[in-house]
């Protein structure tokens, strides 16, 4: 391994190690020493862009050195329109789609941008323009159906999809688009018998949801079960817990803790320390509307790592944030087996960490977060008890289930925000926001990755 090889490999385990500084240090080292390298140099774009400094001029540098990149050209727009580019950024995507119709990972991207700079008629253009280009392609016509389906736009996800039938021949995945359409919308049966056969955790999923929907518990359970030891288990969790909750089964208190495994912890931050870290997140929210994909209405959610920002006030938060969490950890029990309570040995890491500004009427859909293990929300400027609302308005609820499932199973928990308080839970607990009258909701949140 040439040594520029083995910088480029160590910048990049120490960004696995969440050491953003030194692998930013390793990486730029790597460049000067070899600026001819493709590797340091898209290394050293996509290292900069994720500790928030500015990263297009080193991806468009990147890109001479690796020409034709999907992935290059993809986060160079990103870095783009993270530096205030957003139209420089569209048109590098767009022009790339002219050529290459059939890129998803484009049209993603695109509609994203679109979306989140408040388009709120017309962000799907592309996919309009490349099927038409290409309308016997259905991995086109089904990437445009999951990103309204991402919505639930129903109709337009039904339009799109019955133009799929259309243009193009059968297939397993128009089939199944058609039963997931069926079954989220509540819109006619949906029959799930032709595909039991593919023990597919997806399919598993929305069959698991559409029996809950229909008020069938104990099966949806059995569908359950089958993943709880499987690599896709965190994704089962949640819906076995509420399971459990409808039959009465006391595995509900073995998954959720009783009392719960939950707990508000105050930070103990000073006033100017709360001011300084609410000025540094309002300086981080600069889009219009939240990814279609997030739990968040009515706000705005940041994107990249917020822990690897360099701005002190977030460090400090930071480190707040990792010395109560493994006084959280420490305190829960231990078994195996169990999604929260099985302990590694490994130091602790962020598997995700961002900032949430929510406006009046604002929320947080219920949801649960598939990739952590410790999940979590930290207050930093609440709207005055007079634009608040009555309680729980604001509150955090723990338990509650997502309510297109229609359940009625009351929250087990809620917790009051109050500026510097971190409520820590389990990441396969279901949790919301109330919504509020008036005023603006701040947070920062993380999840803590799994043990390993």
């Amino acid at each position: 391994m040439t040594d520029t090889a083995q910088r480029v490999s160590r910048a990049a385990a120490l960004l696995a190690e969440q050491d953003i500084d030194a692998a930013l240090e390793t990486i730029t080292a790597a460049t000067r020493r070899d600026p001819a390298s493709p590797q340091a140099a898209f290394g050293h774009a996509q290292i900069a862009f994720e500790a928030w400094q500015p990263a297009a001029a080193l991806f468009e540098r990147a890109a001479t050195l690796l020409p034709g990149q999907p992935d290059l050209i993809r986060n160079r727009a990103l870095a783009l329109a993270a530096e205030g580019e957003g139209d420089q950024a569209e048109g590098l995507i767009e022009a790339v789609l002219a050529q290459h119709p059939g890129w998803l990972d484009g049209h993603r991207t695109l509609a994203a941008m679109r979306i989140t700079k408040g388009e709120a008629a017309g962000w799907d253009r592309s996919y309009a323009a490349a099927t038409a280009q290409e309308p016997a392609n259905t991995a086109l016509w089904l990437g445009w159906f999951q990103q309204h389906a991402t919505r639930k736009d129903w109709a337009a996800a039904r339009r799109v999809l019955e133009a799929a039938g259309q243009a193009c021949p059968p297939s397993q995945g128009l089939a199944l688009s058609t039963l997931f359409l069926a079954a989220e919308s509540g819109d006619g049966e949906a029959d799930f018998a032709p595909f039991t056969s593919l023990a597919d955790p997806g399919t598993d999923l929305c069959h698991v949801r559409y029996l809950l929907r229909s008020g069938q518990p104990a099966l949806a359970l059995d569908i359950a079960q089958r993943h709880l030891g499987g690599p896709q288990a965190r994704m089962f969790w949640p819906y076995a817990g509420l399971c459990w909750r409808l039959l009465g089964d006391s595995r509900a208190g073995w998954l959720d803790g009783d009392p719960l495994h939950a707990a508000a912890v105050d930070l103990n931050f000073t006033a100017q320390e709360l001011a300084d870290l609410a000025a540094a997140l309002r300086q981080l929210h600069r889009m219009k509307a939240p990814y279609p994909e997030q739990s968040v209405r009515g706000g705005t959610q940041t994107d990249r790592q917020l822990f690897f920002h360099p701005d002190p006030a977030i460090r400090k938060a930071r480190d707040k944030v990792l010395a109560a969490v493994a006084t959280f950890a420490e305190a829960l029990p231990q078994e195996a087996g169990h999604p929260l309570l099985e302990r590694g040995t490994g130091p602790l890491r962020f598997a995700g960490s961002w900032s949430v500004r929510l406006a009046g009427a604002g929320f947080h859909a219920s949801h649960t977060h598939v990739r952590g293990w410790i999940s979590s929300a930290c207050y930093i400027s609440l709207p005055e008890p007079g634009e608040l609302g009555p309680p729980p308005s604001g509150w955090l609820s723990l338990g509650s289930p997502p309510p297109e499932l229609g359940l009625d199973l009351p929250p087990l928990m809620q917790i009051e925000p109050k500026p510097g308080r971190l409520a820590l839970f389990g990441s396969t607990l279901w949790h919301a926001t109330e919504p509020f009258a008036a005023g603006e909701r701040l947070t920062f949140a993380f999840d803590v990755a799994g043990p390993r």
